[in-house]
Formats: structure tokens, C-alpha cells, sequence
């Protein structure tokens, strides 16, 4: 999550933001918890904390927090106590969790990243037996005590939960989870997760997860060079601009999703969004017209959008999916997920399913009475919402 650190990330201190948007999303195969359980799903990352509130089944709140883990473990303490002020069933609710933290540099290594983000959950959180689960993928779920053992399992296992939730629902499909700093491509079917893969590093050959998200992305990591006004440059390879600004300035970036601050910690306005891209190629704000940067923010765009079509590519080739299988969207970027699916159609290589559904109108089970953005909310913080419904169909 964090290997180099920016200029801005030795001080910065997040503040806490909480959202929600309502709407129906029957699940018809899910089995439905009794109701009065109430499950809190966590996904714990190296940059932001997404929970889920489960009440009786049904999604009833989510919320995020930004969360600079690679900075202290003191910032996960202050998302769980924003988590319990928020939520007033929380000392009695179960706790679900998965993690991708483990990889911050404030850990050694990815094994003591997932004891220390263990141990700080159970000092955290109800003390009471029996109150905290650990997603371990094939390893089932585990308690804090059994976390030395199965920590491989542990680690960065949020991709499989979500992709689990929504072969439930769907008999055949894609997960494109398209969030700030990584994309998941997992293909399923016949009510199971088709990839072997299990671990970041084979996720990485096998294409399954890119290293390309619509926030924190360093805009030089897209590619090396890029066609503006008529002729292609090569970028500057410095930690200028993210894809923030790429898409703040192509107008797609929901403000509620961009926690972190600029590359140069200035404002987030147009003009100095605009003199921030400017820097990759070598030029001010005031070289160009507001239309001749929108440009280039388009061509950064359309790169991104090839560089992880490239790899959806792959995925579907792999696994061979019919066209009568779901692409199913989640993630702050899922408004990327129609391009993407264009592009790899064009190419006439792979077989690229036509239907399309939202992880959070077209899986998650939103309650009718959930507060106006919860179902867009449940879409951003998927593998929260996974984590909590599986743990609930798994232990009724």
C-alpha cells in the first residue's frame, strides 16, 4: 500500500466521513439470517477502513474512513472508535473482518502486519468469546487465537470475499472492483470463485489484480508516453499528479471518495488540478487552454482504461465466460467498467459478456429503510459488505 512515501505523508491526519444511498436489491439464493443479529463487516486497508452494519441480513449503513496505516496503528484505533459512536449496537454486534493493511510499511513483513492488525482489532473490540471473526478464505474463519497460524490465508483476502458473495447470486460472471489504489478482475461461476490464484503475488501474473486505482495511482505509473495535441510525449516519472486529478478534471470523481491530499498538498480546484498534470509534461496550468487539459485528462484516462482492459483480457481468455455472463461492478471507479468492457470487446480477441449488474443494487441486500446513498456506499465499500454477508449465511 504504501512502499514510498509522499511529501505530505509523514503529518497528514485524516478526519472521519461516514456516507450512504438507499435502494431494493433482492438476493434470491441468499440464505436470510434470523433478525435480530446484527454483524459489522471490516475491511481493513493501508489507506481507508470500510465497515458494514448487517442487521437481520440486510444492509443497513456503511461507512469509510481514511486510515494512513503505514503512518501507526493509532489511526485504525481512531476509525473503531468512530465506528462505535456511530453505531450503538457495536459492543454487541458480531465483528466480520478481512484485510489488505498487512502490506504497509509500518510492518516488517506481511506476517506480523496481520498479528498486529489482529491484535489491535481484539483489543478494540468486544472482549466477549466468540465476538470476532477473521476471513480466511479457503481456511474458513478463524479467532484471534488461530490468526498466527492461518495468516496467509488472512492476508489481502478481501477480493475473494467479495467475488464469493456475488457467485451466490449470479451463476456466472466477472467481479471488476475498480477501487482507489487496486483493481480486482475475478472471474466465477457454478457458485464458486474459478481463480486458483489465492495471494497477491499470483494475482499479479495471473492479471487478476492490477495496481491501478482512480485516486492514489501515481498518473506516471499509466504509461510512458502520451499522445496531447497532436504528437506524444514522454511523462515525467515523479510523483506530480494521481489520478485524482485525471478524473476530477474529467468530472467522474465523487469529492466523497478523494480523502487524501494532492501530490503537492495543494487545493483540489480545477486550475490546480490542471497545473498538476501540467507538471508531467513538463509545462504550467497557463500553457494550455481549460479544453487542451481536459484533453490530456482524457488521454491519461484512456490509458488507464487500456492498461486494466488489458488484463481484464486476459482474466475472461483464461476462464472462457459466455457472453451470457455478468460483468459485476464495484468500487469508487466502477464508472470505468463500461469502457472497459467496450475496449475489450473491440479488440474481437475474447468473448466479452454483455450483461451488467452493480455490486450495490445487484448484490448486496440493501434495506428498504437504509438512509438515502447506502446502496452507492455498499458498491464502494464491497468487501465489507461481502465479509459480513458471508459470515452471516455461513454461522445462522
Amino acid at each position: 500500500m504504501s512502499g514510498s512515501r509522499p511529501r505530505w505523508a509523514a503529518t497528514w491526519r485524516p478526519n472521519c466521513w461516514r456516507t450512504a444511498d438507499a435502494a431494493n436489491s433482492p438476493n434470491g439464493n441468499l440464505h436470510v439470517p434470523t433478525p435480530e443479529r446484527t454483524t459489522i463487516g471490516w475491511d481493513i486497508g493501508g489507506a481507508h477502513v470500510k465497515a458494514c452494519l448487517l442487521q437481520g441480513g440486510e444492509v443497513v449503513d456503511v461507512a469509510q474512513w481514511g486510515c494512513p496505516l503505514w503512518q501507526g496503528l493509532d489511526h485504525l484505533a481512531r476509525a473503531l472508535q468512530a465506528a462505535r459512536v456511530r453505531w450503538p449496537a457495536f459492543d454487541a454486534a458480531q465483528h466480520a473482518v478481512t484485510m489488505t493493511g498487512e502490506m504497509v510499511d509500518l510492518f516488517p513483513d506481511r506476517e506480523a502486519g496481520v498479528r498486529g492488525i489482529a491484535a489491535a482489532l481484539a483489543a478494540a473490540l468486544p472482549s466477549r468469546p466468540g465476538a470476532l471473526h477473521f476471513f480466511a478464505g479457503d481456511a474458513g474463519w478463524c479467532t484471534p487465537a488461530q490468526v498466527t497460524r492461518h495468516w496467509e490465508h488472512i492476508a489481502s483476502a478481501n477480493w475473494l470475499a467479495t467475488a464469493r458473495h456475488a457467485a451466490l447470486v449470479f451463476p456466472q460472471g466477472v467481479l471488476v472492483d475498480i477501487g482507489s489504489t487496486t483493481t480486482d478482475l475475478i472471474a466465477f461461476g457454478n457458485d464458486c470463485v474459478l481463480t486458483t490464484s489465492r495471494t497477491d503475488a499470483e494475482r499479479l501474473v495471473s492479471g487478476e489484480l492490477a495496481y491501478h486505482g482512480v485516486v492514489r495511482t501515481p498518473v506516471c505509473a499509466l504509461t510512458q508516453r502520451i499522445e496531447w495535441r497532436g504528437q506524444a510525449s514522454h511523462v515525467m516519472n515523479e510523483f506530480f499528479a494521481t489520478t485524482a486529478d485525471v478524473y476530477r478534471l474529467c468530472g467522474e470523481l465523487d469529492p466523497a471518495h478523494d480523502l487524501y491530499p494532492s501530490a503537492d498538498n495543494a487545493a483540489k480546484s480545477l486550475p490546480a488540478t490542471r497545473q498538476r498534470l501540467a507538471r508531467m509534461v513538463g509545462l504550467d496550468e497557463r500553457d494550455a487552454t481549460a479544453e487542451e487539459w481536459l484533453e490530456l485528462a482524457r488521454a491519461w484516462r484512456a490509458a488507464q482504461v487500456e492498461a486494466i482492459g488489458s488484463q481484464l483480457r486476459r482474466v475472461l481468455a483464461a476462464h472462457a465466460l459466455s457472453r451470457e455472463a455478468v460483468i459485476v461492478s464495484a468500487g469508487c471507479g466502477a464508472f470505468l467498467v463500461p469502457d472497459l468492457a467496450t475496449g475489450v470487446g473491440a479488440s474481437n480477441a475474447t468473448s466479452v459478456p454483455h450483461r451488467f449488474a452493480s455490486y450495490g443494487s445487484g448484490v448486496a441486500d440493501v434495506a428498504r429503510h437504509a438512509a438515502a446513498g447506502i446502496t452507492a456506499w455498499a458498491q464502494v465499500c464491497a468487501p465489507s459488505v461481502a465479509v459480513a454477508a458471508l459470515f452471516e449465511r455461513e454461522h445462522d
